[in-house]
């Protein structure tokens, strides 16, 4: 039986690993977070624990109770603008916590699986392997990277799984996504315009969430570059839901990153490449045309609860 902690149980990935490890016969499973447990009822055979990931003293106390096999660390500040703005909570979310939590996989001989982002580099020869030098254009971009080092240089047994823009639906439909805000947006008859200067390999979560799950029941050592295999414009994504929903297209304009004002910059041209999570992990992603067909059962689902 592999005992694996979550942080971050509460967000997207976080419920999506849960729901999926919590059905593994040979697998305990540890949802922690801060706050209250929000994973639905439908969930079952998981603990749950209270944790801040901020505070050293909490994270060795839990951990150390705990004593798991594995940590997937999923929790983070993720809001590209809002880390611009205010780094200082940034820099605690995203590198102190995970300074405390590789102390703490160090003096409980644990896994540490670190979650990072195709933001550490400056999009200028993407789609990126695991070798690409990182450059990042963006505070958060920096905080990933320095989180990045901290792992490096841990004794712990260590994993990066890097990933793209990940979309999906949490149980309480509490984030959008692109084709939620797509569909949504040409059900209301709003004109929409979308970036096509942007390059990204959009990543399902349940395919990040499995892709975690293979990294940590091999712990298959080094980085990993987990994503989707599609290499596509915000446009491009756009276009393909509206065709699979039969949506009015008319209403989507093509336009460039010129014409937004956002206070972090973004790298125009990342994605992954994933052949080496392919072979060595047997990871294999669904199509983002795959993915929107996912997501609109996952809506009718929503619904009829």
């Amino acid at each position: 039986m592999k005992k694996i902690l979550i942080t971050g149980s509460n967000g997207l990935l976080g419920q999506k690993l849960v729901e999926l490890l919590s059905k593994e016969r040979d697998v305990e499973v540890i949802a922690t977070a801060r706050g209250l447990n929000r994973l639905p009822a439908s969930i079952k055979n998981y603990s749950y624990h209270t944790l801040d990931i901020t505070d050293p003293d909490e994270v060795l106390e839990v951990i150390g109770e705990v004593k798991p096999d594995a940590i997937i660390h999923t929790a983070a500040m993720t809001n590209v603008d809002q880390c611009e703005t205010e780094e200082a909570l940034c820099w605690e979310m995203n590198v102190k916590a995970v300074d405390y939590l590789l102390d703490a996989s160090e003096r409980n001989n644990c896994f540490f699986l670190h979650l990072s982002t195709d933001f550490i580099f400056d999009g200028l020869a993407g789609p990126y392997d695991e070798d690409a030098k990182p450059a990042p254009l963006s505070y958060y971009g920096d905080s990933k990277l320095e989180a990045e080092k901290l792992v490096f240089k841990s004794s712990a047994k260590w994993a990066i799984a890097r990933t793209v823009l990940v979309y999906g639906i949490a149980h309480d439909m509490s984030r959008t996504n692109i084709i939620l805000w797509v569909k949504k947006s040409l059900e209301d008859g709003k004109k929409i315009n979308v970036v096509d200067d942007q390059f990204r390999t959009p990543t399902l979560a349940e395919d990040l969430a499995m892709g975690c799950y293979l990294i940590v029941k091999h712990e298959a050592q080094g980085i990993f570059n987990i994503s989707g295999k599609d290499f596509l414009t915000p446009y491009e994504m756009a276009i393909k839901t509206a065709d699979y929903f039969n949506l009015d297209k008319s209403l989507i304009n093509k336009t460039d990153s010129t014409k937004f004002t956002q206070p972090a910059k973004r790298p125009p041209r990342t994605g992954f490449i994933i052949e080496k999570a392919v072979a060595k992990l047997g990871y294999a992603p669904k199509s983002f045309d795959e993915g929107i067909e996912i997501l609109n059962r996952q809506i009718s689902d929503t619904v009829k609860v």
